[in-house]
């Protein structure tokens, strides 16, 4: 039998047999399916958190009280007995740190704007340095930024997200309207460009103000993290880390040997720190997807071995004819591949759509790669042949005579 027409039977008994066809092929679409969004989701992902943490700047490292990512509660609480970051380490860090291109400071909290008949809540609220707005690469779109002098002396100004503008203050020309944050009056100087979403949340929903403002009204007891930008990677990003570390070790008197009191971290690092949690999410999903595929698998050899007793007849006739024990095992290897192929092709289709309608619904990022999708082929096939052998095998076994017998 030519491998064309193997393949024309396998399709006509798939849609011949309709019902029993979406039974079987279920647990192949769900397990490849399963595959194709997780990939897309944390390809989208990594891509997404890596392009964006890399537009804050792949030379920005910040020094702050407690970890980003913090793995156990015991972990917590030995890190919460450290001291806190104040004002004056930054400015022993802005003087001192001479391989910093900049070096920021800032502190945040999240509360309520109000404007008029308008207001918003869990917005971030966020006491900056002058130099914050560069760190984070933000350009403003409207006004301008803060003033060292205003810094100096606690001016009750702020610099807002296109959320608060939109949101919040209504139509019009935001610059110079008063707005309230936690029931203290602000003016707007200036607005940030469209930031849009990272991961589903809005990065446009803060309000800006000086970071001494901010410490005048919610108090200096909550530890500020330290902003450094190299300027540069490789040496550059090492040395001037390494320079602040120096600086704020001396200044919190951590004797040599004894580790960091306190948290150093890169936007490189950070990076690496999320795909290497991606990774091993990827791994457990994938284990998952497996099992899926497996049970799939074992459906299709129970079909085929159905087939097998149908079809009981028609076998017995072919080898009559001539056919050798390897033809008749290659025709129901055939099948069960190109049964299984189907099944993967659904499940690409499903779950390239599922993981978009997850983008258009909550704006999670996704990105197709198309080593998965050819990935995710591969393994239905692989998983159809390889359940197929037994069955492929039984028939080739079968006696012509008895077979031609079995239906007289």
């Amino acid at each position: 039998m030519e491998f064309r027409e193997a393949v024309k039977i396998a399709l006509q008994s798939l849609w011949a047999n309709k019902m029993r066809s979406i039974l079987t092929l279920l647990g192949v679409v769900i397990g490849v399916a399963s595959v194709i969004m997780i990939v897309t989701m944390i390809n989208g992902a990594n891509k997404y958190v890596a392009t964006k943490v890399y537009g804050y700047g792949a030379d920005v490292f910040t020094a702050s009280q407690m970890p980003d990512v913090i793995l156990s509660s015991a972990e917590y609480f030995k890190d919460q007995k450290r001291k806190i970051f104040r004002m004056s380490d930054y400015r022993t860090v802005a003087e001192q740190c001479t391989a910093c291109k900049l070096v920021g400071a800032q502190v945040a909290t999240s509360g309520s704007v109000v404007t008029g008949h308008q207001s918003a809540t869990a917005v971030s609220i966020r006491g900056w340095t002058v130099d914050m707005l560069q760190m984070y690469n933000y350009d403003i779109a409207l006004g301008r930024s803060f003033t060292p002098t205003e810094l100096q002396h606690d001016a009750h100004v702020a610099v807002v997200g296109y959320d608060i503008v939109d949101n919040v203050m209504g139509r019009g020309d935001p610059i110079g309207k008063e707005i309230r944050v936690d029931g203290v009056p602000y003016t707007v100087i200036g607005v940030v460009q469209r930031q849009g979403k990272t991961l589903g949340q809005s990065q446009d929903n803060f309000v800006g103000v000086p970071i001494t403002t901010y410490q005048a009204t919610y108090g200096s007891n909550n530890s500020i993290t330290i902003y450094g930008k190299a300027g540069g990677l490789g040496e550059k990003l090492e040395y001037a880390s390494d320079q602040m570390r120096a600086i704020l070790r001396a200044r919190r008197h951590d004797r040599p040997g004894e580790p960091d009191d306190f948290s150093l971290v890169t936007n490189q690092s950070f990076v690496g720190l999320f795909q290497s949690f991606s990774k091993s999410f990827f791994g457990v999903a994938i284990g998952i997807s497996t099992i899926s595929l497996v049970i799939g698998g074992i459906v299709i050899m129970n079909i085929m071995l159905v087939s097998v007793t149908e079809r009981t007849r028609e076998i017995g006739i072919r080898k009559a004819l001539g056919a050798r024990r390897n033809d008749v095992m290659l025709q129901f290897l055939i099948e069960s591949g190109t049964m299984a192929l189907v099944g993967g092709v659904i499940g690409v289709i499903g779950g390239i759509t599922v993981a978009k309608l997850i983008t258009f619904i909550i704006g999670f990022p996704t990105t197709i790669a198309i080593w998965s999708v050819l990935a995710g082929l591969f393994m239905a096939t692989a998983v159809g042949i390889f359940f197929g052998v037994y069955p492929a095998r039984k028939a080739a076994m079968l006696d012509p005579i008895v077979a031609l017998r079995s239906e007289l």
